[in-house]
């Protein structure tokens, strides 16, 4: 087994996307590999096949790698609920919500399980690579670092820096980074690899050459931007859209503070028929044929904030004129009555009056539901898939209505007697095919096609495998993982 680690001079340097690209390039190889992150901050994330949570990305970089994502894949999972504090989830469960100043004093107590995942994942596997947090050069973060150089000295792993040259000071980013880390740490960085290029990379010729020769170490090439590329993002928001039909489906998106798993919008970004605007604070909505309420890490907080915007009014005139109003986790408790917050789980406890659209209420409870479903409509009988990460315990009258009925026959979510407002706890409903075709058929779209998003998402990693094998010197980073 060797191991490899990518590391990135700032947030969005393309480490994510570079691990995944690696991923199946080792695969296409004939090697057994697995992504690994020792500590991942994200609202974005996945149900792992052995019943647990992990962030997105490393989902994605399991897939390039041909398996199921495991909880060991990302044993560290930070899941931000306030300014200054986060949910804690180690080796797939929930343990706590933490603010920042306690984590960094608990850090040595997590670093115990992040040794036992790698451990457990390297006795499995001929390559092992790893994806670093934002950068190593966060000075007030290098004590009991785990994230990134910390637990590279701690296994004794080579070091890839990549820097995004669209942010513009490239090569300040590589060489100061590079710089202000001690001498052991400098050591380790076997080479530089420059991303998102805009044209001919030739021009970088000369500016390569001295930054080999100023840090003494190779660059192994330039990635080019990738236009129409798509890959889940960890954490921000993908506004982008595909080309677009004549005639589409108007989709809108509040964005609250605490959205997550804004994922369930990217097949809807790409399909030719529908046109998706996500709506900030202090923008006016446009006209909509769907609203979808997204799930929320701090539910309670979110529905302030939507009052605060007004939304309840919008959503009311968006019916009235026969819109479809969607509510996926966080979102469809909005949708009930009641959200009942006793012990305090996300935010202070008290208990809120949802928007009141569906007959039902809700209760936060402490035990996270975790689970990989199929799953069939009850509109259309189309068959979905998708995984459920919620604290809720959902009740009521509106239940007898449900969105779906899962393998084996149990209801999920709720219609309203009118079939104007839906819930569900499903994420993912928008991948498969068929289930993404009756929803946009239910929300307008009368002709509506089918889109295969998992297989762009398969053309989206051979495209990063593609890049690799011809942008960047594959020979050098082999001869690392020897």
């Amino acid at each position: 087994m060797s191991t490899l680690m990518i590391q990135g001079t700032t947030s969005d340097a393309g480490k994510s996307t570079l691990v995944t690209g690696i991923c199946r390039f080792l695969l296409r190889r004939g090697y057994r590999v697995a992504p690994f992150k020792p500590q991942n901050m994200a609202l974005n994330s996945a149900v792992t096949v052995d019943g647990g949570e992990i962030g997105r990305a490393q989902a994605v970089q399991a897939l390039a790698c041909g398996l199921a994502p495991t909880r060991d894949m990302n044993p560290v999972l930070l899941k931000p609920n306030s300014e200054t504090g986060s949910q804690v989830i180690v080796q797939g469960k929930a343990l706590t919500d933490m603010e920042a100043k306690t984590y960094h004093a608990y850090k040595p107590i997590v670093k115990k399980a992040v040794m036992e995942s790698y451990h457990r994942l390297a006795g499995l596997y001929d390559h092992i690579i790893v994806e670093g947090a934002g950068s190593p050069a966060e000075i007030n973060l290098r004590e009991g670092d785990i994230a990134n150089m910390g637990f590279a000295e701690e296994i004794d792993c080579p070091v890839l820096l990549v820097a995004d040259i669209e942010r513009g000071g490239v090569f300040a980013h590589l060489a100061g980074t590079t710089m202000i880390l001690a001498p052991s740490e400098q050591n380790r960085i076997k080479g530089f690899i420059i991303n998102r290029f805009r044209g001919d990379p030739s021009i970088l010729d000369p500016a390569l050459v001295w930054l080999a020769d100023y840090a003494k170490k190779p660059v192994l090439g330039v990635l080019p931007y990738l236009t129409g590329f798509h890959l889940e993002a960890e954490d921000a928001i993908d506004g982008r859209q595909s080309r677009k039909d004549s005639e589409t489906l108007k989709v809108v998106a509040p964005v609250t503070p605490r959205i997550s798993n804004h994922t369930d919008f990217d097949p809807l970004r790409l399909h030719p028929q529908v046109e998706v605007t996500f709506v900030r604070a202090g923008q006016t909505p446009p006209m909509a044929d769907l609203i979808i309420l997204a799930g929320s890490k701090s539910v309670r907080t979110d529905l302030r904030f939507l009052e605060d915007e007004n939304w309840p009014e919008r959503l009311q005139r968006h019916l009235r004129y026969g819109g479809r109003l969607l509510g996926i986790c966080g979102g469809y408790q909005m949708l009930g009555r009641i959200i009942d917050d006793p012990d305090g789980l996300e935010s202070t406890p008290g208990t809120s009056k949802g928007l009141g659209y569906l007959d039902v209420e809700t209760v936060l409870a402490p035990e996270k539901q975790l689970l990989n479903i199929q799953a069939r409509l009850t509109f259309g009988q189309a068959s979905v898939s998708g995984y459920e990460i919620h604290a809720g315990v959902t009740t009521g009258p509106g239940l007898s209505r449900p969105f779906l009925y899962k393998t084996g026959g149990e209801p999920d979510g709720a219609v309203s007697s009118d079939g104007q407002v839906a819930g569900t706890y499903l994420h993912g409903i928008f991948e498969s095919p068929q289930g993404s075709k009756a929803i946009l058929q239910w929300a307008g779209l009368k002709q509506a096609r089918s889109l295969d998003y998992h297989a762009i998402r398969e053309k989206a990693i051979d495209r990063l495998a593609d890049v690799i094998e011809s942008c960047l010197d594959t020979e050098l980073l082999l001869s690392l993982l020897k």
